[in-house]
């Protein structure tokens, strides 16, 4: 099966040097492809082989960075896409010199249209946080979307697959100053990331993003969309004061009982089996509902550790009835290794755990 890295194919690679070639005759093409592709490449992943690229091209283009940057510029309107992330990922790893900055920042400006820069512009954060946060709140409001989503992903305190930014996520204060003014953007690609830099910081510092929530929240539609979005994992952990500002049933109003079953006591990794659950609402007037099951994984170490899946997530009538059912797969997963014993499956309605079952996983042992 084909791999997000086989992008960098050796046609592609070749496709590339001929474009350089096209600009800079003095570029060796042959060799450039020859040394990307050396005997550890199949080995590389997506993101050391980008790395691999960028490291490459600081040997074959001009050794003054300035100039090797005119090349790039050259063919960027004609390198386009999520393979060319090389392009921003160059100016990081040659371009971090403090006499570099502004032709670097500019660089990260340019690029960031034809891939993407938030990877590449956070070891200028790490080095110079004062410096690239004032820049990042000129380009939040840049004409730009992909710049002004720069101006937010960028500076993400969790970015996946990103270097992650400790400074932030001690005091996010600087980040809240650029989300402050994207919070109406009319471009969802800026709200997203919006939204996913809030959500970042509620995982280090939830006070401030509830304070932010109260702030924001009913200022219009888009920057309802963003709080709502940005404080789900405030969501998934029933928080009070935000499961109160999206108008879910409190515990005193809600009035419910509720069952979960499975159609299997014992089960074998890999298998699957049907969740069947049942919730009785005995408000007198419609509620706000987020019905979800959670697990107590057991871990290596034998303790547990919950994780919720929704179920459902709605306006329900007066004295409702709700019911259904539920696949669960207990396969193993790259983000989750399962481990023998019993596993606890709790019914929840707006956090507040109405009913509980069990079921015993088995793991046969190798050689068995």
């Amino acid at each position: 099966m084909a791999q997000l890295k086989d992008i960098y194919s050796e046609e592609f690679l070749i496709e590339f040097a001929q474009k350089v070639k096209s600009v800079y005759n003095d570029f060796d093409e042959n060799h450039f492809v020859q040394d990307i592709l050396n005997d550890d490449w199949f080995s590389l992943k997506l993101r050391e082989r980008m790395q691999k690229i960028s490291t490459e091209l600081g040997r074959y283009l001009p050794q003054s960075y300035p100039e090797a940057l005119e090349v790039l510029d050259l063919i960027v309107d004609d390198c386009v896409g999520f393979a060319y992330l090389f392009f921003p990922d160059f100016v990081s790893l040659h371009g971090l010199e403090e006499k570099y900055f502004e032709l670097s920042m500019e660089a990260l400006k340019r690029y960031t249209s034809m891939s993407s820069a938030e990877f590449a512009i956070r070891p200028f954060i790490l080095k110079n946080p004062e410096r690239v946060m004032e820049k990042l709140i000129l380009w939040a409001k840049d004409e730009n979307e992909h710049v002004r989503r720069l101006s937010s992903e960028g500076c993400r305190p969790r970015l996946p697959w990103g270097m992650s930014l400790p400074i932030y996520k001690t005091n996010p204060t600087p980040v809240l100053k650029i989300l402050n003014i994207l919070k109406k953007d009319p471009s969802l690609y800026v709200r997203k990331s919006v939204a996913n830099n809030l959500n970042d910081i509620s995982k280090d510092n939830p006070c401030l993003v509830i304070q932010t929530a109260k702030q924001w929240f009913g200022e219009n539609k888009d920057t309802d969309w963003i709080v709502r979005h940005g404080c789900r994992s405030l969501v998934k952990q029933s928080v009070p004061e935000i499961m109160s500002l999206f108008d879910y049933a409190s515990q005193e109003s809600l009035v419910a009982s509720g069952e979960i079953t499975t159609d299997k006591k014992t089960i074998d990794l890999g298998e699957k089996t049907e969740l069947q659950y049942a919730v009785n609402i005995e408000s007198l007037e419609p509620v706000k509902l987020r019905i979800e099951y959670g697990i107590d994984f057991v871990k290596a170490n034998g303790s547990t550790s919950r994780k919720k899946f929704l179920l459902s997530d709605k306006t329900v009538n007066a004295m409702s009835k709700l019911k259904g059912r539920k696949t669960h797969d207990w396969s193993n997963l790259t983000t989750r290794k399962h481990y023998a014993g019993s596993h606890k499956i709790t019914l929840l309605v707006n956090g507040i755990e109405v009913s509980t079952t069990e079921i015993n996983l088995k793991i046969e042992k190798a050689g068995k």
